[in-house]
């Protein structure tokens, strides 16, 4: 890679934008949140169906962090009861690219762990 850009050993890491964009997606289900919003608009409720196994404290917690970092918009329609939306921004848009590369790298890595067994 270019020399003081992008991602490389031996260089400063103290402000590692690698490290922030870790940040940004960290956490048990924040991938999973993404992968579901990637085909568009999804409430609350198919979220949590979608996501088996995760709690209302935590699904909730963790779509709070993404829209606090830029990566979801939340929208409330003013009904009774709300209906609550949540989509990707394009922010979060640009985290396709990385998603699709780290889904494809589990496949080869998924590969690799079958072949070697």
């Amino acid at each position: 890679m270019d020399e003081g850009t992008g991602f490389s050993a031996g260089r400063d890491h103290s402000n590692c934008k690698a490290e922030l964009a870790m940040k940004v997606i960290q956490g048990r289900w924040k991938l999973l949140i993404l992968r579901e919003l990637v085909d568009g608009i999804q409430r609350f409720s198919d979220l949590q169906r979608a996501l088996n196994g995760v709690s209302q404290k935590v699904l909730t917690a963790q779509l709070r962090d993404l829209e606090a970092d830029g990566v979801v918009h939340r929208t409330i329609h003013p009904e009774v009861p709300p209906r609550v939306e949540y989509t990707l921004t394009n922010l979060g848009n640009e985290l396709l690219p990385v998603l699709n590369s780290l889904h494809a790298w589990g496949e080869r890595q998924a590969d690799f762990n079958s072949a070697s067994r």
